[in-house]
């Protein structure tokens, strides 16, 4: 029998976070509690800057945006907000960068769970993802079930199934 795998891996869809960040910036312009604001986003390769006048406003856009993201099925875990800033005037500007690929740390914590779940199991770090090898499908099902529910600071997402 064929053994089969998968890769466990972190990254976000660029296309859907773009067409995210598009439709929190056309609701923020139609949205009364945000008329005369002067609340923006700006995304860039790695990075997104989130611009509002005040924090109350910068809370607001956060939500409507990871509202947004949720839609579109990008997890939350993807981001990483950095420290809240002072810009010109009272106004406040926060970045978040993305999660892309699995750190270290949690790389370690991920096969040990799986070889902990099911020890026939094979696992191979590659770089910033995960392939994972048995003889039984039932048992990879069961390893992606067990990764889905379990707590980690990072957003799986499952691969090349075969």
């Amino acid at each position: 029998m064929a053994e089969s795998s998968f890769d466990v891996v972190s990254q976000i869809d660029m296309q859907e976070l773009t067409n995210a960040i598009d439709q929190t910036k056309r609701e923020i312009l139609t949205r009364f509690d945000f008329k005369g604001s002067k609340s923006e986003l700006t995304l860039s390769k790695d990075e997104l800057v989130l611009f509002s006048d005040d924090e109350g406003k910068l809370k607001q856009l956060i939500d409507v945006m990871e509202s947004k993201l949720i839609k579109r099925g990008i997890s939350l875990k993807a981001l990483r907000y950095q420290k809240l800033e002072q810009a010109a005037g009272q106004s406040v500007r926060q970045k978040a960068t993305f999660v892309n690929g699995i750190p270290k740390d949690d790389i370690k914590v991920i096969n040990k769970m799986i070889k902990d779940t099911n020890p026939k199991i094979k696992t191979q770090i590659m770089d910033e993802k995960i392939r994972v090898t048995g003889k039984s499908r039932d048992e990879l099902q069961e390893i992606i079930s067990m990764l889905k529910n379990a707590d980690l600071p990072v957003a799986l997402q499952f691969d090349n199934y075969k």
